[in-house]
């Protein structure tokens, strides 16, 4: 608790009025490479408590759209239309479709992560699995020239989703953004055109 309390990140957060430290890393990957653009249309999957999605509203403006799922209850965000319901569940998906009304995103945001258990072999197969359904959404849904961005944590099936990933998009790259604490082995993939 100490340690989150004293992030910098956390204290810039709560300064600048960003829901979570959260919207650091995908400001800095945006930053980088330039996902988010004014009227663009995006799906973040897993969004509660908002950093992503409140990132996100404000890079596209009021032209764009943000659809934003998570199984948490998450508080009103401007320019962000939430559906609270199990990704991994029909309904919630029906929901979405329902709600993109045959738009295609521009991009797919996934920083879903599984409740941990503490044993990292279970913890890791359960985040890998979040991961593979929404790659499989964005490879659905997105845009021709649209991009997916995940969180996933190396492990056993790290290389093989990797090699999924190539599959199906033209580039994939790996991110970790300063804002992600050190002693994490979380990482961002990238994948920009789909084949």
């Amino acid at each position: 608790m100490r340690e989150h309390v004293n992030d910098p990140y956390v204290q810039r957060a709560h300064k600048e009025g960003w829901r979570s430290r959260a919207a650091f890393k995908l400001m800095e990957i945006d930053d980088r490479d330039k996902l988010l653009h004014p009227g663009d249309v995006v799906v973040d999957l897993g969004a509660a408590p908002g950093g992503w999605s409140q990132a996100a509203a404000r890079r596209v403006g009021p032209k764009g759209r943000v659809l934003a799922l998570d199984l948490l209850a998450m508080e009103d965000l401007r320019g962000v239309e939430f559906i609270q319901g199990d990704f991994r569940e029909d309904a919630a998906l029906r929901r979405l479709k329902e709600m993109l009304a045959g738009e295609r995103p521009h991009l797919t945001l996934s920083d879903m992560a599984p409740n941990l258990s503490g044993v990292s072999l279970v913890d890791q197969a359960r985040g890998m699995a979040l991961a593979e359904l929404a790659l499989e959404f964005a490879i659905g849904h997105l845009r021709p020239e649209g991009a997916f961005l995940v969180k996933v944590f190396q492990g056993g099936d790290y290389d093989r989703f990797v090699k999924t990933m190539r599959e199906h998009f033209i580039s994939v790259v790996v991110r970790k953004p300063r804002a992600s604490r050190d002693r994490s082995a979380e990482q961002y993939l990238l994948g920009r055109g789909l084949k």
